[in-house]
């Protein structure tokens, strides 16, 4: 097979979900497959060390992002004729050129900004509206990252079931234990974050949950560490001053830290300082936070909603997200149940070492053969 995939979030988008999902599949493809030819399309070279193989190549595509990631990348790349027989978009299909030369493929990660249009940009939600459903009209198959995802995506845009293929995600390498009180000085000196901490990771949309989760920590009350506080990580949104004076109104803002956006390198050590990690999120098309919390020995309490309950079921606490007395009782049972939590560490080993980059790379893969198969 030739294949081509358009690599731009892996160097634009890093850090994010869409970024770490095209980053470590082009890095797994490249570890594991020396059969197929590839040829990735790239803003400059800089990721280019991910292969010296030779049946993979690097096309440099020479604009720099100014304003906005999905405006750039929107800019579809040229593809020549007959130079590959499958083109693969990750990011949501978003930059598909509208002159179809072969077959084409894109990962649609969720169909959020359907079900939630409020939570997202307007400019976001002006892409989807306007350019997805013609997007996926083109499609040859579609890659997605849970089977509720491809159910959504299956009923909202009647594609065929049978071309929408299910690749789990997984951790980065970099999220594992690691010594906890190092961990916690380099967070401390970093980021001012003393004390023992419950953890949120991700971003400020309102489909997070964030008001439901400083809610139900303002009720919580333990027996043995009144100093605990609740970090809040991620680049501040436009829902940050009302979360912000959620914490006045309800007095604990001396208890809430707001670190803001946190380097990549420096999450691992957040997650091995935290005491577990708190994922209350609406909806959700898979969720990385949770898995990378786990690889790094830390338990964890999701929603029991969307995809969660499909990925998490077994290695986590479910509780409904719009129960906020249920989140906080959650949340004080794996605190002060030292049984409970090691039970939740164990289940989340378990799950990380099935949710691998290589079985997503291999399922991947399988999934462009398919494609092409029923077009042969």
């Amino acid at each position: 097979m030739k294949i081509g995939i358009d690599g731009r979030a892996a160097k634009w988008y890093r850090g994010t979900g869409i970024g770490t999902y095209t980053y470590e599949l082009i890095n797994s493809i490249s570890k594991i497959d020396s059969e197929n030819e590839y040829l990735i399309f790239m803003p400059d070279t800089s990721l280019n060390d991910l292969s010296n193989k030779k049946n993979i190549k690097f096309r440099n595509i020479n604009v720099n992002i100014k304003n906005n990631f999905w405006d750039e990348v929107n800019i579809p790349n040229i593809l020549e004729n007959d130079e590959i027989e499958l083109y693969h978009v990750p990011q949501n299909g978003v930059g598909l050129p509208e002159n179809k030369k072969c077959p084409f493929v894109i990962t649609l990660h969720d169909i959020i900004p359907y079900k939630m249009p409020e939570t997202v940009s307007e400019r976001y939600l002006k892409i989807f509206n306007d350019e997805i459903p013609k997007i996926v009209s083109m499609c040859d198959g579609i890659i997605t990252v849970s089977n509720f995802s491809k159910e959504d995506i299956a009923n909202t845009f009647n594609f065929p079931k049978d071309k929408i293929y299910v690749t789990y995600l997984s951790a980065e390498k970099i999220y594992k234990p690691l010594n906890k009180i190092l961990s916690k000085k380099i967070i401390a000196s970093k980021y001012g974050i003393d004390d023992d901490f419950i953890l949120y990771v991700g971003g400020f949309s309102p489909r997070k949950n964030i008001s439901g989760l400083i809610t139900a920590f303002s009720k919580l009350k333990l027996s043995s560490n009144n100093s605990l506080k609740l970090v809040i990580a991620g680049r501040k949104g436009l829902s940050y001053e009302n979360y912000l004076s959620l914490t006045e109104k309800l007095d604990i803002s001396s208890k809430v830290i707001f670190p803001g956006f946190i380097d990549v390198m420096d999450m691992p050590y957040l997650y091995n300082s935290a005491k577990l990690l708190v994922y209350p999120s609406f909806y959700e098309g898979f969720g990385l936070p949770p898995l990378e919390a786990m690889s790094c020995g830390t338990p964890v309490i999701v929603s029991n909603v969307t995809s969660l309950p499909e990925i998490f079921s077994k290695s986590s606490i479910m509780v409904d997200p719009y129960d906020e007395n249920a989140l906080c009782s959650a949340i004080h049972e794996c605190i002060e149940n030292k049984v409970l939590k090691n039970t939740l560490i164990d289940k989340g080993f378990s799950l990380c070492k099935k949710l691998t980059w290589q079985n997503t790379a291999i399922s991947t893969i399988n999934s462009y053969k398919n494609i092409l198969k029923t077009l042969s």
